[in-house]
Parts: C-alpha cells; sequence; structure tokens
C-alpha cells in the first residue's frame, strides 16, 4: 500500500502541468492572434512597445513553450507573464482608443 501513493504523486502532478499548459498556450495564443490583427500605430498611442515588438516576443514565448519547455520552465513563465500583461493593459489601452468610451 505504501507504493501507490508516489503513483499518485506522479498523476496528480502531470494533471497540473497539463492543465498549466493549456493555460499558458491559451494565453499566449489570444495575445498573439490579437496583437497581430491590431493597427500599428495604436500601440505608440498608448505608449507602449510597438506592434513588432509585441508580436516577436509573444511569438518566441509561445514557440518556445510549444517546443517542449513547458510552461513550468523559464520561458513558460516568462510566456504567461508577457501574455498577461498584454492581455490585461495593452489589450484594453488599445480598446479604449479605439472605442473612446473608456474602461467602464
Amino acid at each position: 500500500m505504501a507504493t501507490a501513493a508516489p503513483i499518485f504523486a506522479f498523476a496528480v502532478q502531470s494533471v497540473i502541468q497539463l492543465i498549466l499548459l493549456v493555460f499558458a498556450l491559451v494565453v499566449q495564443g489570444v495575445a498573439l492572434v490579437h496583437a497581430v490583427t491590431q493597427r500599428g500605430d495604436g500601440f505608440a498611442a498608448i505608449g507602449t512597445l510597438p506592434k513588432g515588438g509585441w508580436i516577436a516576443i509573444l511569438a518566441v514565448c509561445l514557440a518556445l513553450t510549444l517546443l517542449g519547455f513547458g510552461p513550468i520552465s523559464l520561458f513558460g513563465l516568462v510566456g504567461i507573464a508577457a501574455g498577461l500583461i498584454y492581455l490585461l493593459d495593452v489589450r484594453p489601452g488599445l480598446r479604449d482608443l479605439h472605442d473612446g468610451r473608456g474602461s467602464w
């Protein structure tokens, strides 16, 4: 009975890593698609990195996450952070710039 615990722990660890991988790929993929579909002059208007810079950062991090480094590696964590920064900071700024309605 004592040997079942390590097997269960590895199963839980693999499920958690799979969930983190899916989360990382979704966040990075959505951010990359949004960055590609936006106009380039909007990035300069809100005072952030240029469009090409965001696309390069997000694409490299997504590629490194897909190539097997995984979401727990340094590249995966940087990719998750870059995707979340883009989605939570840059995307609302671009939306407010184009809509003119504000965040509320």
